[in-house]
């Protein structure tokens, strides 16, 4: 089973529209067929589908999406009109992967930069992992935790321990996803019920500098996608960077 993270798209209405560093439309459509050519057999986008949060933006994405040959699923992110969303395509909260399950959670807090999943969306993840044991990857778009750029980790995640607390009893969650931080990222964290790996994305969009203690555009990466192979309990993952 071949998963591939796409996220952070940014697009405008107008595909002619630039942002700090290029076309948001011209690197969407690039990486779609970079990831597209890796034979997926499902396509997450953790988020930011528009920058302009126009209702074409969605269509042009959707319409984008379609063609690809293989499921795909998107949630959003601070920037995103979920009521627009909705109209193109469903945001599910569950993917069957066969042997795994995808979960997939709303951290959106509208009209606010950072994330929060919140007592009831919390309650419901510990029913839906009490529920189903098969290994779990879960797809968010903040960051759940620090990824050492200190503008970036304050727009994070708000209730991030609350969330490593419902994880800390369930060792089947394997794999957490996110984008907003515009980054490739990799951390593993030991939980009281077993080890979590956490993967940040490069943006399909402008990429932000690691580490940096304000926002900062790297100009020197690509825009790139996430490839995850599942196989079994286990998996590999890796970074693709795409010429634009």
């Amino acid at each position: 089973m071949r998963l591939v993270q796409i996220t952070d798209a940014h697009l405008h209405a107008d595909v002619t529209t630039r942002s700090r560093a290029g076309v948001p439309w011209l690197h969407f459509q690039r990486v779609l067929a970079a990831a597209a050519a890796e034979r997926p057999d499902v396509i997450v986008v953790t988020g930011d589908i528009s920058q302009d949060e126009t209702a074409a933006s969605y269509t042009l994405a959707k319409e984008a999406l379609a063609g690809l040959p293989c499921p795909w699923f998107w949630l959003p992110g601070n920037h995103d009109q979920v009521e627009f969303m909705c109209a193109e395509h469903p945001l599910l909260d569950e993917v069957d992967l066969q042997q795994w399950r995808l979960l997939l959670l709303n951290t959106q807090v509208p009209g606010q930069p950072f994330g929060e999943l919140g007592s009831e969306q919390l309650m419901a993840l510990t029913t839906r992992l009490e529920e189903d044991d098969r290994p779990t990857l879960i797809a968010m778009h903040h960051p759940p935790v620090d990824v050492g750029a200190n503008w970036m980790d304050a727009i994070g995640l708000q209730d991030r321990e609350a969330f490593w607390q419902v994880l800390s009893a369930y060792p089947q969650v394997k794999v957490v996803l996110f984008g907003h931080a515009h980054q490739a990222y990799a951390q593993h964290i030991e939980a009281a019920a077993g080890s979590v790996s956490v993967y940040g994305c490069p943006a399909m969009s402008d990429q932000f500098m690691p580490g940096a203690d304000v926002f900062t555009i790297d100009e020197a990466s690509r825009p790139g996608y996430r490839v995850v192979d599942l196989n079994g309990e286990q998996w590999d993952t890796w970074v693709e960077r795409v010429d634009v």
